[in-house]
Formats: C-alpha cells, sequence, structure tokens
C-alpha cells in the first residue's frame, strides 16, 4: 500500500480533480478534500485568512482531515488529501502523517484563472489572487514541486501517479 498523498497548491491547481481521477485508478483509495471538511462548521465557520479564528478552524481541519486519513489508513484503504497547505499546516500534516508524500502543484496566475473559470469558485477575485501570491511567496516544504501549467488533466495525474509511485 502506497502512503498518503497530500496535494497542495493555490486554487485550480487541480488537487481536487486530480485527486478524484487518481483515486478512481487504484484498487481501493479515498479522497479527503479538506476544503470539505471545513465545511463542517456550518454555523460560525471562518476562512482561514480571518483572523485568529480562522487560523483555528484552518488547523481543526487539518487533524480532523488526519484523523480521518489514518482511519482510512487502518483499513488499508489509501488516500489522497488536498489542501491548500501553507508552511504552518505542513507542520500538522507532518506530524500526523509523518510518512505523506507532498506534492506542491504550481499553474501560472493565467492558468489557473483559466481553470478556475471552469467551475464554481467561493472565492472573490481578491483572496483568488491572493491565495496564489501567498503560494509562491511562501510555499510548504513539499516533497516534489510540479509546474501543471499546460498539461491535461490526464497528464497531471499521469505525472503525479509517477511521483506517488516514486517512479521519474
Amino acid at each position: 500500500m502506497r502512503p498518503p498523498l497530500l496535494l497542495t497548491g493555490g486554487p485550480a491547481v487541480g488537487k481536487s480533480s486530480t485527486a478524484g481521477l487518481l483515486a478512481r485508478s487504484r484498487p481501493r483509495a479515498a479522497v479527503i478534500d479538506v476544503d470539505d471538511v471545513r465545511q463542517l462548521v456550518v454555523s460560525g465557520g471562518a476562512a482561514p485568512w480571518e483572523g485568529e479564528e480562522g487560523r483555528r478552524q484552518q488547523h481543526l481541519g487539518v487533524e480532523n482531515a488526519c484523523c480521518l486519513a489514518r482511519r482510512f489508513i487502518d483499513h488499508a484503504i489509501e488516500v489522497i488529501v488536498a489542501d491548500v497547505v501553507t508552511p504552518e499546516t505542513l507542520m500538522l500534516y507532518r506530524r500526523s502523517l509523518p510518512d505523506a508524500v507532498v506534492v506542491h502543484l504550481r499553474v501560472s496566475l493565467a492558468e489557473a484563472r483559466r481553470r478556475a473559470g471552469t467551475r464554481a469558485l467561493h472565492l472573490t477575485d481578491e483572496e483568488f489572487a491572493a491565495l496564489h501570491a501567498a503560494d509562491r511567496r511562501d510555499p510548504p516544504a513539499g516533497d516534489h514541486q510540479l509546474d501543471v501549467t499546460g498539461l491535461t488533466l490526464g497528464e497531471q495525474v499521469d505525472a503525479i501517479a509517477r511521483v506517488w509511485s516514486g517512479t521519474p
């Protein structure tokens, strides 16, 4: 069984789409989209950039995602986690899922905006740009960096599958 895979990068780099396709190619795999975990807080939810409460809920989302990942792993189900990871939250992931393979996906801002135009987006233009700027300015120290600008979704999935399997 492969170690957990953590896909990170700015909004619209393809974390969730890639995770879903990649999981469907495996015999037993689960996808944990940490945005979905955070959305479980229905009343009083705060975005990660909304002060101390947002930071607290961001950490809680990571902790809950890791608990869920460990339960799947305990039952021999491979895990792919999708999250916009910061250096601070990467430390939480490393502590809770120490053998996780962390892949940081990058695309140009123009490509991210093009991709975002194909789906519902829950961020303002300013939040979208700020998250991409922060990801470029202070990226988490992932195990692998992949620029997926110009790749089709299938090519992106193949590239990540090779990294996850340890094949160059």
